[in-house]
């Protein structure tokens, strides 16, 4: 009796350790994926590593994907396949805004996250009746946010189908599908009239772009003549010394994990923006104090990681998740510690802000 007893208590602690540790522990910060639904995009699951191993030798060497045209060209193709890869674990492990945002003290992730997004409605004077467009929207956090702040329509663009539809249902379930729409485009070519948006804006999603300047004449493009942009950018700082070893490894090792042809300095964003026609209004690297350290989140989930890095492991060997989603989490992990180090020895920004108008002028030039 009294093993059977030992025995029936001891199944019960399992599933319930079980329990906690894939669906609590599994599911995503903020509501989304969980760790049992990890499907690596529209990619087969017998594909999953086979496409992994071929962006990583894509992504090798970043700075000559950018510089090589045969390269260059076939950079949006992999930049989707790094969402197909990295998207239900961004979901699962960080939430539904793929983006960083500066810390302020007395104030959640979340929080923080909320009033990163909402300056950018407040910032490019969003209101009713205005018609907004994401460029980069990945799943849709911040079209959300900025919809139910502004009272605008936001239209979202993404490379990825499979962001399209978790966008969409996200959308719905949030009430906010009336309000926001998704489409499958590249940014560099978008679907969009000419002089079509009130505000356009971009957080953390033009660094994909191996020139700047293509994807910055096309948001000028379809933006009304005296409608503003603004875009978070990812940007070396003038801290960054190329002859510096060290430097070199963490700005390749961001550049690498996150599918990024090359990062640009800083003290050449300005100049892009007024290279295409815009008006600049406002510069500001927003990463500086009295914000607090963005990179502080990525250094307090190292524990979470080893936690997330096990349950990978064995769901994968449980064949639960597909092959591959392993090496994925890993390549995560380790861009996450190359992303730190660049906040901490300040070489590196992923909030570099840039606010500009396109002048009322511009349409007669158009026409």
């Amino acid at each position: 009796m009294e093993l059977s007893t030992a025995v029936w208590t001891g199944g019960v602690a399992v599933a319930a350790a079980v329990y906690w540790f894939v669906w609590v522990m599994g599911a995503a910060e903020v509501k989304g994926k969980s760790a049992v639904d990890l499907k690596m995009g529209t990619i087969n699951r017998d594909n999953v590593k086979d496409k992994y191993t071929q962006y990583w030798s894509f992504f090798r060497r970043p700075k000559e994907t950018a510089t090589n045209t045969s390269s260059a060209e076939k950079v949006p193709a992999f930049v989707d396949t790094f969402y197909n890869l990295v998207t239900d674990i961004y979901e699962w492990g960080w939430g539904q805004s793929f983006h960083f945002s500066p810390s302020i003290p007395g104030h959640s992730n979340r929080e923080e996250t909320r009033i990163h997004e909402e300056r950018v409605a407040d910032l490019i004077n969003a209101r009713p009746g205005h018609r907004l467009l994401d460029v980069g929207c990945g799943v849709g956090g911040p079209m959300r946010a900025i919809a139910a702040h502004s009272g605008s329509q936001v239209v979202g663009i993404t490379i990825n189908e499979y962001q399209v539809t978790r966008a969409r249902a996200h959308n719905k379930k949030a009430g906010l599908d009336s309000q926001c729409e998704v489409v499958c485009g590249n940014f560099l070519e978008m679907p969009f009239e000419n002089d079509s948006f009130d505000g356009v804006y971009s957080i953390e999603a033009t660094c994909h772009a191996p020139n700047l300047e293509d994807v910055y004449a096309e948001v000028f493009r379809v933006l009304k003549p005296g409608g503003l942009y603004l875009s978070y950018e990812w940007v070396t700082t003038a801290l960054y010394q190329a002859e510096n070893p060290e430097h070199v490894e963490t700005i390749q090792g961001i550049e690498r994990g996150d599918a990024l042809p090359g990062l640009r300095a800083q003290k050449d964003i300005a100049s892009i923006v007024k290279s295409v026609g815009f008006e600049l209004v406002q510069e500001k690297d927003l990463a500086l104090p009295p914000a607090g350290p963005w990179w502080t989140r990525l250094k307090m989930g190292r524990i979470a990681y080893w936690r997330n890095h096990l349950l990978v492991c064995v769901l994968t060997a449980l064949r639960i998740a597909p092959k591959g989603v392993v090496e994925v989490h890993e390549m995560l992990y380790e861009t996450a510690r190359h992303l730190a180090n660049g906040g901490e020895t300040g070489i590196f920004t992923p909030m570099h802000m840039i606010l500009c108008r396109k002048p009322v002028k511009a349409s007669e030039e158009e026409n």
